[in-house]
């Protein structure tokens, strides 16, 4: 079954994001002064997914090459940035991964990190740009957009 969730509107910025019923719903919100910065925002959210992809990736490569990583631990950031039009825009992802064992612990390490992006979606997806289609429908299911 393809990935999908449902966000609902609370009130101001928050969402309500519902991922079904094997999981709880997520509550996002903008930061002040925008929102009330009650949940994450929707850029901590994308930077979350693709970093956790990349832990997930490297932690599939690290048992793929029978290696002990000792645990995956990631920091995130996104740098915001202008466009031409003068809106925000995630200009870059930055994802700084930790392992909890040495690298001389670990005598395949290298071919491990020459392969582990390649087994992430989120990020090879967002690298490349994901087309995005967008519809817009009134209360009677009339499609606006």
């Amino acid at each position: 079954m393809a990935p999908s969730i449902t966000i609902t509107q609370v009130e101001g910025f928050k969402f309500l994001i519902d991922f079904g019923a094997a999981f709880p719903a997520l509550v996002s919100d903008e930061p002040e002064p925008i929102g009330r910065g009650e949940g994450p925002s929707p850029e901590q959210v994308l930077i979350a997914g693709v970093s956790n992809c990349l832990c997930a990736s490297l932690a599939f490569a690290l048992g793929k090459y029978r290696q002990d990583g000792g645990g995956v631990t990631a920091r995130a950031s996104a740098r915001i940035e202008r466009n031409a039009g003068q809106r925000l825009r995630i200009g870059g992802i930055d994802v700084e991964i930790t392992l909890g064992a040495s690298a001389v612990a670990m005598p395949r390490i290298a071919q491990v990190l020459a392969q582990f992006e390649q087994f992430c979606t989120v990020s090879e997806s967002v690298k490349a740009g994901i087309p995005v289609t967008v519809a817009v429908r009134d209360a009677t299911g009339e499609r606006l957009k």
